[in-house]
């Protein structure tokens, strides 16, 4: 008989996260057990669905899986995330019983570093501003914004992630030079990653002409771009940030696109959503979105794509493509 796999998500998430031929394959595989009711997975619904099953699929909506939920989980082996950080949804309970745990974090980093390579194609170009001067009755140029191009620009990334060196390899070919701040990426790494190391935040944020986040939410990276480094940024350049909205100081960061020539491209802020009265959402210089750079629409099928070819590897003794260890947590987003 097929193994069971408990599908720790809602119906409406397994319809958006699933295509048919990601859907199937684990059909293949594996005997999925379904949530009985439509809407959000409770962790009594969980540990129902967990007794008896081999592995499951956890998404965003999902019940961390503590003791209570694990009390009948005798046979559960692995718990593949269609989503990013596993964070919210593991505990002590889980590690100790073995379980082995993946991540669909690199499917969405796709998606992110593509959106981030566009807002700085867009942003050098001058894309935004030259929408609102047009509007008002203007045309180019527009001498105190001036455009440019991603060739010959120096491109400063705050983290090697996934997205980040995603964001690495896109950029390969542009003409950029590519500097990187990261204190766990060596310089010998940072060159096979043909990019240049920066020893401070500081360093790498006074020669760029585009600063982009890239790296985790962390105690120690919590507003990590202050009013001091922030200070340092160039006339005319850009921040770019896809990655979490605690990483910078945002009273500080809204002093300084007031008084500065510098424009912000924010997929993410603290709080989110900004209050409906901040000056984020109606300054001229800040191009604001609802957090959209990760999956969507059609992209979102990569997730259950992913967490599917974990299902099947963990089930015929393969390796894992994306495991997330114990040890690797205090690091990851």
């Amino acid at each position: 008989m097929p193994e069971k796999v408990a599908i720790l998500i809602s119906h409406e998430l397994r319809r958006d996260i699933f295509d048919d031929a990601s859907w199937e394959s684990l059909l293949r595989v594996a005997e999925p057990v379904l949530p009985g009711a439509p809407g959000p997975v409770t962790a009594e619904m969980a540990r129902d669905l967990l007794r008896g099953a081999r592995a499951c699929v956890t998404g965003w909506g999902s019940p961390a899986l503590t003791a209570d939920v694990l009390a009948e989980a005798d046979l559960l082996g692995l718990m593949a995330h269609a989503a990013g950080s596993v964070k919210a949804f593991v505990s002590d309970a889980l590690w100790e019983r073995g379980i082995r745990v993946t991540s669909a974090a690199p499917a969405l980093a796709i998606d992110v570093a593509w959106t981030t390579v566009a807002l700085m194609v867009l942003a050098r170009k001058n894309v935004f501003l030259l929408r609102e001067h047009i509007r008002h009755g203007g045309w180019k140029p527009m001498p105190d914004w001036p455009s440019g191009e991603l060739y010959g620009a120096v491109v400063g990334l705050v983290g090697a992630s996934n997205v980040g060196r995603h964001v690495i390899r896109l950029l390969d070919g542009s003409g950029a030079r590519i500097l990187l701040y990261d204190p766990y990426v060596s310089a010998e790494e940072a060159a096979r990653l043909g990019v240049e190391k920066r020893e401070s935040l500081e360093d790498l944020i006074r020669e760029s002409d585009i600063v982009s986040l890239h790296a985790p939410k962390l105690p120690e990276t919590h507003h990590m771009l202050n009013a001091g480094n922030l200070a340092l940024m160039k006339d005319h350049s850009i921040l770019i940030n896809t990655a979490r909205g605690a990483l910078v100081d945002e009273a500080a960061l809204i002093e300084l696109l007031r008084t500065r020539p510098i424009f912000a491209c924010l997929d993410v802020t603290d709080p989110e959503p900004p209050a409906p009265d901040s000056p984020l959402r109606t300054m001229p210089n800040v191009l604001l979105t609802p957090h959209l750079a990760g999956c969507v629409g059609s992209g979102l099928k990569r997730l259950g794509a992913a967490a599917a070819e974990e299902v099947r590897r963990f089930l015929a003794g393969e390796p894992l493509i994306n495991e997330v260890t114990r040890e690797m947590l205090p690091r990851l987003a």
